[in-house]
This record gives structure tokens, C-alpha cells and sequence, in this order.
């Protein structure tokens, strides 16, 4: 039998005609004035350049607007701070994205933390990251939180599960085992040089490739009835899983591409809204 397709595409497209709803009515409550989303460009790499479009792009479609804050690759860190905290400081801002990765020169972390956390609605602060761990409210990395708005949508039942996360980067794999986490899984961390990683993976019911290298996760490795969620994108459309040969043997599985991706950008996205609901709330 075929396995269910976790189809991000169409949840995307379906939650954003919610958010389009949550938009116009903010936007009645507060003067016409539409929720905004700052993203900041530092340099011209072209897939940065590429993901910050298509997330102004998100903002359109619901009735968003955006500040693109562009950068020149010679930007220093206390050039990208003094940035961070003019959009900190402007009331009509409602959420703050810092495209990663930045120069090698700026020290991107405490960029990161700069952002105040009432704008981190990619979940990207050491605060944002705490409160999350602690399962108290924070805007959730936008990866990893909505894969789980993925999983919450398709019932794919979490609790006493064994998830195995492979990958350990502080935007997707480290946040997606907390949150694996604080839904009642029981949780591996693995990574590129964890040893015998394949036989780990083969107990997991919940599998999640966070590696950041194509098809590292070999379909062999993954159990017959297992859920496949592949966090992974690149050249030629392939992810970190082999999944050509799990299509007949997963229980259900993200595509690649319109699997991960679209939930990613539209939880940015409903982030944004929400901190703009927040906002008006505060006065």
C-alpha cells in the first residue's frame, strides 16, 4: 500500500487563506495599517537572495507587507546590531528575519540575539530557543515547528513513538528533538559521525533527516511503517533520505519538494501574524 503523503503544498495554500482572514482584520482593527515582516539580506548569495523573495512573497498572499533590508557583504556585526535594533524599535514591525547564513566575518549568533523576542518569529534567539525547550510560549524555529504543524494536520500520533532526529543544527535539529519531545516522544539525537547511526534508525518510528547532505539516509536504513519526514533540499530536488524506495514502504513521508518547505514559510508567515495580533492586543 502506498504511503499517506505529507503534502505541505496543500496545507500551506489552505492556512494561508486563514491568515489572509486574520490579516484583514487586523488591518481593520489598526487603520489599515498591515502586519509587516523585516527580512535582512547581508551580501548577494543567490539562494539567500532566492528564500528572502519567496518569503516576501508569502507576505503578498496573505496581505502582509515586508521591509527588505538589504546589506552589502562587507557589512560588519555592529552594523548588522544597530539594523537589528532600529527594526526593534519600529512599532509598525511586527517580526524580524535575518537570512542565514551571513559573512563569515559578523558573528551571527549574537545577531541572532539581538532580535527582541517579541519579533522572533523564526525562532531563532537563545531566549526564543529556552522558552521553547521549557514548553513555555515562544515562536518555535519555523522548520521544525511546522513540521509538526504537519504532523499535528495529518494525525500522525506522536506520544511513546520513538523519534530519531538526525541532525543537530540550533535552527532545525536540536529544536525538532525538543519539540518531538515536549509532544511525548521518546527521542535520539543522531548526526554525521554518530556511530552506528544506521542501526539507530532502523528503531525509529518517526524518522527526521536534518543533516544537510542529499540522501545521506539510505531508504534501507528506515523500518517498513515508519513515518519519513525529510527536512533536506538540494540540486536535482533530492533530500537528506533516500525516498524513491520508501514510497510502498513508509506509513506516510514529506516529498521533496512540497513537503517541509511550503510549512516553513507559511509558519513564518503565521508567526508574523501572530505577533502582530499581540501587538495590537499590548496597545
Amino acid at each position: 500500500m502506498s504511503a499517506l503523503v505529507l503534502d505541505g503544498k496543500s496545507l500551506s495554500t489552505q492556512s494561508e487563506a486563514d491568515l489572509a482572514g486574520r490579516v484583514a482584520e487586523l488591518k481593520q482593527k489598526n487603520g489599515g495599517q498591515a502586519p509587516i515582516l523585516a527580512t535582512i539580506l547581508v551580501g548577494a548569495d543567490p539562494a539567500s537572495a532566492t528564500y528572502v523573495k519567496m518569503k516576501q512573497n508569502a507576505c503578498k498572499r496573505v496581505g502582509m507587507e515586508s521591509i527588505a533590508v538589504e546589506m552589502p557583504a562587507h557589512t560588519s556585526t555592529r552594523e548588522l546590531l544597530a539594523q537589528i535594533d532600529e527594526l526593534n524599535t519600529n512599532p509598525n514591525c511586527h517580526g524580524i528575519l535575518l537570512q542565514h547564513p551571513v559573512p563569515s566575518q559578523i558573528d551571527e549568533r549574537a545577531c541572532f540575539d539581538q532580535i527582541d523576542i517579541a519579533k522572533d518569529v523564526d525562532g531563532v534567539t537563545c531566549h526564543g530557543f529556552g522558552r521553547m525547550a521549557m514548553d513555555e510560549d515562544a515562536y518555535g524555529s519555523a522548520t521544525p515547528q511546522g513540521i509538526m504543524r504537519t504532523l499535528e494536520a495529518y494525525d500522525i500520533d506522536l506520544a511513546g513513538k520513538h523519534a530519531v532526529v538526525v541532525g543537530r543544527s540550533p535552527i532545525l535539529g536540536k529544536p525538532m528533538a525538543l519539540m518531538l519531545l515536549n509532544a511525548n516522544a521518546t527521542v535520539t539525537i543522531c548526526h554525521s559521525k554518530t556511530q552506528n547511526l544506521p542501526d539507530l534508525i532502523k528503531q525509529a518510528d518517526i524518522v527526521v533527516g536534518a543533516v544537510g547532505r542529499p540522501e545521506f539516509i539510505q531508504a534501507a536504513w528506515i523500518k517498513d511503517g515508519a513515518v519519513v519526514v525529510d527536512a533536506g533540499y538540494h540540486p536535482g530536488g533530492v533530500g537528506d533520505i533516500e525516498l524513491a524506495p520508501l514510497v510502498d514502504r513508509a506509513a506516510a513521508y514529506t516529498p521533496v519538494p512540497g513537503g517541509v518547505g511550503p510549512m516553513t514559510i507559511n509558519t513564518l508567515i503565521q508567526q508574523s501574524v501572530i505577533a502582530a495580533e499581540k501587538a495590537l492586543l499590548k496597545g
